[in-house]
């Protein structure tokens, strides 16, 4: 009896690469990884056969609503010589990589990286392995792959290689997803690995040129697939006998745990990071949804969105490479390259902020107004402000160094003049101009002598002057706390279930002694009197009766009802002086009764 291959449906190896380390710097980078953690910004060009469809099959559009153009074959189950014909649509005579290539440069990216090679296994450059290739089928021959390169070496960037080695619908032995029903010999399998996987990285390995980036497309771990960690070491071996200094993404379908010698890990498709990595990582991303161009495709994110994503990414250790879908006469499309060209813009005068920057050591998502990066210089240290939201007060609070900065200024004054500002304890108030030196996001720039100091723990004061304390900012994580996410699109916030008395902590710096208001904000169902929320502060407690919050309708005429939090004044704490501050709020149910906590809110009193 035969053994056929069926698709494992493996979990255990899903817990992948990006939950090894979590340090504070980027420490665990090889030195092949070096120009790659420097760079920060790349380019993504998804361009083959399926570019001419434009997402739409004898006027049906793409089937699933993913709308990713570049599948069009095996979703509108396009027979092999119709998917081919496509190549017709193309007007070879327009078609000019290097514009490509001079559009990443306008946009301040450092890399760029080509679809070689996608699941419909059409590759883009003269390929000995296999005659299913663009020189086999234009006339004049053209190798898109060979002019690419060549315009990357002439405007110093770096050059990636997208190569679909899991699947390919074109091979009589690739994987193709079909297969979930009929199975696959490992056997014959190896077949389409030897005869044209390892042959075709050859060529790309020997004739293109330096090639810094491998970049696979297998989003699971191999143990789910067809493909064997034996021909995968095979495949990683033979990209490090050719080219040593060839990055490789964990796309491949290793783990970190089986081989540390992948470089970098690949994150979901418009995956953009959340917590800090001390590996290099990078988010594939598009400007809008599908990756090959689409025409019904309209989900065009703002400039504004797409500098947010990138500035998040450095700020977190992590790179952002961002796709274009050409057509199939070369062109770019226009919202996708104004876009390209309004963030090279922006870098041109914030570049200082990106290259090169990795991650400072306050936590993800600190500060309401944005986030930091941070560089390391032979003086000392520079941090790098980024507002996402201008104050409307003109002041910025930047809240958990303890280090008073030598200069503080705007990244985007070439004379860098000094900026006003005071600095308390853990806490500078910055002066900023009465309106935003620029219209996407605006950088502060502090320089500092050394390393500066942090004060772990500390709840920020946020762009309302005031300070928002919540169960998950808390400072005594020993306690073990139930809490549950928003629910019902959000119109549940997230909060902490109480059933027990409960005591939480924080810790906050006031730079401006005066009363302060106290405001807790919950959600209890039970009847007046059952309960006791107690706040201290400064060897002073409020005392404040837990009230029914009763219902709400959270979506009209939708028969929707929920449970309602409501915000309470507990009183007024007056704070002689500045310092630090510990603050505790003791919940106490009566009964077991749930008291649903979901914020302590503190701000200027009077």
């Amino acid at each position: 009896m035969k053994k056929y291959y069926l698709l494992r449906n493996v979990t255990t190896f899903l817990v992948f690469f990006f939950t090894v380390f979590l340090l504070d710097g980027q420490s665990v980078v090889n030195k092949r990884a070096e120009w790659f953690v420097d760079a920060r910004y790349g380019m993504f060009i998804h361009w083959g056969l399926y570019s001419g469809a434009e997402g739409v099959w004898k006027g049906e559009s793409l089937r699933n609503d993913n709308n990713y153009a570049e599948w069009i074959q095996y979703r509108n189950s396009i027979g092999h010589e119709e998917y081919l014909g496509l190549i017709d649509r193309f007007k070879w005579d327009e078609i000019d990589p290097e514009k490509w290539v001079l559009l990443a440069k306008d946009a301040g990216m450092k890399y760029v990286v080509l679809t070689a090679k996608h699941h419909d296994g059409f590759a883009l450059w003269d390929s000995k392995a296999s005659s299913y290739n663009v020189a086999r089928h234009t006339s004049p021959s053209r190798d898109i792959l060979r002019e690419l390169a060549d315009a990357c070496q002439k405007h110093g960037l770096r050059l990636g290689l997208y190569y679909s080695h899991w699947i390919d619908w074109d091979h009589e032995y690739g994987w193709n997803h079909r297969m979930e029903i009929t199975g696959i010999r490992p056997e014959d399998y190896d077949l389409y690995w030897q005869n044209k996987v390892i042959p075709q990285m050859r060529e790309l390995l020997t004739n293109y040129g330096p090639v810094d980036l491998i970049w696979f497309d297998m989003w699971i771990h191999h143990s789910g697939t067809v493909v064997s960690r034996e021909q995968l070491i095979q495949l990683k071996s033979l990209i490090r006998e050719l080219q040593p200094s060839c990055l490789i993404n964990s796309r491949l379908g290793l783990s970190l745990k089986e081989d540390s010698d992948v470089d970098i890990h690949e994150m979901g498709d418009n995956q953009i990071g959340s917590q800090l990595q001390d590996f290099p990582w990078q988010s594939p991303a598009t400007v809008s949804h599908s990756w090959g161009f689409h025409r019904r495709d309209t989900e065009w994110k703002s400039t504004t969105s797409l500098l947010r994503s990138l500035i998040n990414n450095v700020s977190l250790n992590g790179n952002y490479l961002l796709n274009i879908g050409p057509r199939a006469n070369g062109e770019v499309p226009y919202e996708i390259a104004v876009r390209l060209r309004e963030m090279g813009k922006w870098m041109e005068v914030n570049w200082e902020s990106v290259y090169g920057c990795k991650a400072f050591e306050l936590p993800e998502g600190y500060h309401d107004w944005g986030r930091i990066t941070c560089r390391e210089t032979a003086g000392g240290t520079r941090l790098y402000l980024h507002l996402f939201n201008y104050p409307l007060d003109n002041k910025l609070y930047f809240s958990g160094v303890t280090s008073k900065p030598d200069r503080v200024y705007l990244l985007a004054d070439k004379q860098k003049r000094p900026l006003d500002y005071t600095h308390k304890g853990a806490l500078a108030t910055i002066s900023l101009p009465a309106s935003a030196p620029d219209p996407y996001v605006s950088v502060i720039v502090l320089e500092y002598d050394g390393k500066p100091g942090i004060h772990e723990g500390l709840v920020a004061k946020n762009m309302d002057g005031g300070y928002s304390l919540t169960p998950w900012n808390r400072d005594n994580s020993g306690i073990v706390l139930k809490t549950v996410n928003k629910q019902r699109r959000g119109t549940v916030p997230a909060y902490a279930s109480i059933t027990e008395p409960t005591v939480l902590k924080w810790k906050i710096y006031i730079d401006e002694p005066g009363p302060k208001n106290f405001d807790i904000s919950y959600s209890f169902q039970g009847e007046t009197g059952k309960g006791i929320i107690r706040v201290k502060a400064d060897g002073e407690t409020l005392s404040h009766s837990v009230t029914p919050t009763g219902k709400t309708v959270a979506e009209p005429n939708s028969d929707w009802v929920i449970d309602d939090f409501r915000s309470h004044r507990a009183g007024i704490i007056n704070f002689n002086n500045s310092g630090y501050y510990d603050i505790e709020v003791e919940i106490n149910p009566q009964n077991r009764e749930e008291i649903k906590f979901q914020w302590l809110w503190i701000c200027r009193g009077g």
